[in-house]
């Protein structure tokens, strides 16, 4: 059986023009061609996502000497298209990656300059089918590290530096469940992180108290979450100021500690 071009495949996936009588009746008959169509229509609408990313990193240079490398390997050996036609059946669902590749290729490349477009029918030559399916790779490669690194943000978070922490365990009469963790941030924050509390009518509040004169200020409240971020006082003195309290308070209009302590516990750093 006489397949279809590979060429002529590529336009056909890409929407570049309509298939003939001729070429839709082997396609209802070849399941290799129907195959590979669809595996390229897959490809290209892959490479149509990714049309909205700007800012993207530049390539490494060991790439780019890969793909000259392959650009002059093919120039100097035989067409790829000449063995694709001697694939079994059976292999049609693994389409070869220089085919995939180079069809999201050159529907990138054609929209970045138009002249290629009246270059179209006279078909891509082996070096050239090389080089377009290498350089795809390196820009799959490239979109998939950008997105591992961020998918918004290209700059990774730095990890918070720790200056003070403490273990909260259940105070007085609360259920032996409830703990947490308090860190004290280097950029003057306190990180608190809770879980198991017991409900309570009014809300949670959050102390810092010096155990030897019992003297306390509020952090502030906790929300709904298992995680809250309060500012401290500057140049609070958290030696003196060691422990750390999570209270249960009503909504009296009382700014004074209720009294009702569910966690404690003691800074050190």
């Amino acid at each position: 059986m006489q397949h279809l071009d590979h060429d002529r495949l590529v336009f056909l996936a890409l929407g570049e023009s309509e298939a003939d009588n001729g070429e839709s009746t082997h396609l209802g008959t070849c399941a290799l061609c129907r195959a590979e169509v669809a595996s390229l229509q897959q490809v290209a609408g892959l490479g149509t996502e990714t049309q909205g990313l700007a800012d993207l990193p530049d390539p490494p240079e060991h790439v780019w000497q890969g793909i000259e490398a392959q650009v002059r390997a093919a120039e100097a050996g035989p067409l790829l298209t000449d063995t694709r036609r001697r694939r079994v059946p059976e292999q049609a669902d693994t389409t070869t990656a220089e085919q995939t590749f180079g069809a999201a290729a050159e529907s990138t490349v054609t929209r970045l300059d138009p002249a290629r477009r009246s270059r179209r029918g006279r078909g891509w030559s082996g070096w050239m089918a090389t080089a377009v399916t290498a350089a795809a790779a390196a820009a799959v490669g490239v979109v998939g590290t950008v997105s591992v690194l961020r998918p918004d943000d290209p700059t990774p978070t730095p990890t918070p530096v720790v200056v003070a922490s403490a273990p909260l365990a259940a105070y007085g009469a609360t259920p032996p469940t409830a703990k947490g963790d308090a860190r004290v941030l280097k950029d003057g924050q306190l990180h608190l992180h809770v879980a198991n509390l017991p409900s309570v009518a009014g809300y949670y509040e959050v102390w810092l108290i010096n155990p030897t004169t019992m003297e306390m200020f509020s952090v502030g409240t906790l929300g709904g979450g298992s995680d809250a971020l309060l500012p401290l006082p500057p140049n609070v003195d958290l030696k003196s100021y060691s422990v750390v309290d999570v209270s249960a308070e009503q909504y009296d209009n009382n700014t004074r500690h209720s009294g009702d302590s569910l966690l404690r516990g003691s800074l050190t750093g």
